[in-house]
């Protein structure tokens, strides 16, 4: 799918493209490629002399394969962007930037939140586009705030589950839960964290390309700057998780040594009565007790007082609380 996009007044304008004549006919600032296929690949190159990469290329981390400039003239850029899929769980996808011709192209797999923002805002905002670079720098600052609201999103989870995890008792059901939950809310950390970091590579490498006006430097320099904020933010976000990780470690060990508690006393307690019993028990041809005509209710009498008393003295002790 291709989306093409060309300013109108300051704003972004999309063109309807439903053939390679749409293509020609449009003079675009933005031309965004949402999974194409080999015909859209073919328009592009065609049209404009830009070789779309293939998903394979999108993979590499080092700096010469994400960020580099073509014999042509051409920049290439790979960068992270957060996303949610359809079971809710976020994740990372690759965009490929390049920027040829005034013009930026952008490939990726799945239409993205952040896209998706930008220009539903470059549509009302005029004048906050003024070319394919502000389109860019649109999108890495949109990606911040993007980033940003996810970090406010585990906050929010992270009060609930401090919550919980306070509390005078945790069941093993609902720490089990709890670490389900911060499991979850530590991955999408160490995603967003990630993601920026990958931004903050990306905006530094277009600044030190000396691509940017003056004024589209400084707009680089503040979503450098907000990214900064963002890595204190997640390594706070860090710290409590360990934190709460550790607190609920905590009680599912407190619950491990009360069943263990439990054990241990019946065992104390049932030793006495184990031992009458077995003392009487034995065989012994000559045993004072032997003949009682009451002796075997009071053998009874003795194993029960004997594994009451235990019980009595540990709950005064308050050693089964």
């Amino acid at each position: 799918m291709i989306n093409v996009f060309v300013l109108q007044n300051g704003r972004l304008s999309q063109v309807n493209i439903d053939s390679r004549a749409d293509l020609e006919q449009a003079t675009p600032v933005w031309v965004d490629l949402t999974e194409p296929n080999d015909e859209e690949r073919a328009w592009v190159k065609s049209i404009y002399g830009v070789t779309l990469p293939d998903e394979d290329e999108f993979s590499d981390i080092e700096a010469s394969a994400r960020y580099f400039e073509a014999e042509n003239g051409d920049l290439h850029l790979r960068t992270d962007f957060l996303f949610e899929g359809d079971d809710d769980a976020s994740s990372t996808m690759t965009v490929a930037f390049i920027l040829a011709r005034n013009i930026l192209f952008s490939v990726h797999a799945e239409d993205l939140p952040v896209f998706r923002l930008v220009r539903m805002r470059a549509r009302s905002r005029p004048g906050s586009i003024g070319d394919y670079r502000d389109v860019l720098l649109d999108l890495y600052e949109t990606d911040a705030e993007y980033s940003a609201d996810a970090l406010e999103g585990i906050y929010q989870k992270l009060e609930a589950v401090s919550t919980s995890v306070l509390k005078k008792s945790l069941s093993d059901q609902a720490a089990a839960e709890v670490l389900n939950t911060i499991a979850h809310e530590e991955d999408l950390n160490g995603r967003i964290r990630r993601n920026m970091m990958d931004t903050r590579r990306a905006v530094s490498f277009l600044m030190r390309g000396r691509l940017l006006s003056s004024e589209q430097f400084e707009d680089a320099r503040q979503i450098l700057r907000d990214i900064e904020s963002l890595d204190g933010h997640t390594a706070f976000l860090f710290d409590k998780i360990n934190f709460l990780m550790d607190a609920t470690v905590g009680f599912i060990n407190i619950n491990q040594n009360k069943i263990i508690k439990i054990f241990s006393v019946a065992s104390v307690a049932f030793l006495p009565p184990t031992l009458i019993a077995s003392i009487y028990g034995m065989n012994f041809k000559w045993m004072p007790e032997l003949e009682w005509p009451i002796g075997y209710p009071i053998a009874i009498l003795m194993m029960v007082g004997s594994a009451i008393a235990p019980f009595w003295y540990f709950r005064r002790r308050g050693w089964l609380n």
